[in-house]
């Protein structure tokens, strides 16, 4: 709470916000897409599988009020696919809503914004990104992927939106989340980019689409990723030098192409 920001955050709000929003008046479309939701973020975890109290936490049911209530906190954003995921993933870690929807809150506004408004300009900025980075760093790699067909959003957009959780075994996510809150989001740049430096043999190996998505699919669960502290340490120094600086005119470039294009096709 103290290096992500978050308990600064919760100074600027006086009373008990959290409650409030738990049992303020709700928008009835909002609670029907996150229930949708919920059976699908982490059903193999005892947490989110139970159906009885008596049995301990349901993790569920809390997911559920955090998510409401981030939903009409910030309405602007509401609720997008992704955030159960994210939201799951911290009420596991501190076992707290109110903590849980603070960090959110952090993650959602301050260190990755418009990931999740209704655009996502910020999350299709940082998909072009990240190609450009492989185009430049990694050709061969980059020019293969385009001769396959396989777009970068067909692989990054699960990687970037749920932040490697339902990607990378869970330690090593909760690794590059301690990054994360401390760096900013320019460590997920360097997740990404050591993950296809490591695997670069095999993915030029693949002859074909399906093979090539099966290879990423399996990549992100191998022996690579499992010890955490070893691929922490990799990401720190495969990818070399990656300035905030140039990310910031990366991200500014990328996003002004992007608008153009479109802004062509209307």
């Amino acid at each position: 709470m103290f290096v992500s920001g978050a308990n600064e955050e919760r100074k600027k709000y006086p009373g008990d916000i959290y409650s409030d929003l738990i049992y303020a008046m709700h928008d009835k479309d909002l609670e029907d897409t996150i229930r949708t939701d919920l059976p699908r973020t982490f059903p193999e975890n005892i947490y989110f599988n139970k159906s009885d109290e008596s049995e301990g936490p349901n993790f569920q049911r809390q997911l559920f009020r955090v998510l409401v209530a981030y939903g009409h906190h910030n309405r602007k954003v509401g609720y997008c696919q992704g955030m159960n995921y994210i939201a799951g993933l911290l009420l596991l870690v501190t076992k707290n809503e109110e903590s849980t929807f603070w960090l959110l809150k952090m993650l959602v506004e301050k260190i990755l914004p418009d990931y999740y408004s209704t655009t996502m300009d910020g999350l299709l900025t940082d998909i072009d990104v990240i190609s450009e980075l492989v185009r430049l760093r990694y050709p061969d790699v980059s020019a293969h992927m385009n001769n396959l067909g396989l777009p970068w959003p067909v692989i990054t957009t699960k990687w970037f939106i749920c932040l490697f959780c339902e990607v990378l075994p869970t330690e090593t996510v909760l690794r590059i989340w301690d990054c994360l809150f401390n760096e900013g989001s320019k460590i997920l740049f360097r997740v990404a980019l050591t993950i296809i430096s490591l695997h670069r043999a095999e993915i030029l190996g693949c002859e074909q689409f399906v093979d090539l998505s099966d290879c990423l699919k399996g990549i992100v669960k191998g022996p690579s990723t499992l010890y955490c502290h070893k691929f922490l340490e990799q990401i720190f120094k495969v990818p070399g030098k990656l300035s905030s600086k140039g990310l910031t005119k990366m991200r500014r470039n990328m996003s002004k192409s992007r608008h153009l294009r479109k802004f062509k096709v209307d």
